[in-house]
């Protein structure tokens, strides 16, 4: 299994997945640490992976979400954004929402 192929099937196993720099509990960066804070916020439980440890993950993963900065956060699937999308549906409750719906 290629690279390409191994991201997609993580993006699917997992209901909420984050590529992070660093881990949960030792991000490398403020917008990682910022957005794993909002998704514990939320109550939220989570996978993640940590692209300073997978080089092919940092350097495939844009190509595969078309979005070129990390972190980067899927729920079910969909790339719902980066630290400052997450920041603002968090702010209008719009991402408690959607993390609550996955979870009943």
């Amino acid at each position: 299994m290629d690279i390409e192929e191994k991201l997609k099937e993580q993006i699917k196993e997992n209901d909420v997945l984050i590529y992070m720099k660093g881990t949960p509990y030792e991000p490398r960066c403020g917008f990682s640490a910022r957005t794993v804070q909002i998704l514990i916020d939320c109550e939220s439980q989570f996978s993640y992976v940590d692209i300073l440890e997978n080089n092919d993950v940092r350097a495939t993963l844009p190509k595969v979400s078309d979005w070129p900065t990390f972190p980067q956060v899927f729920i079910k699937g969909e790339l719902v954004g980066g630290a400052d999308i997450i920041a603002q549906m968090h702010e209008s409750g719009e991402l408690k929402k959607l993390l609550d719906s996955i979870e009943s």
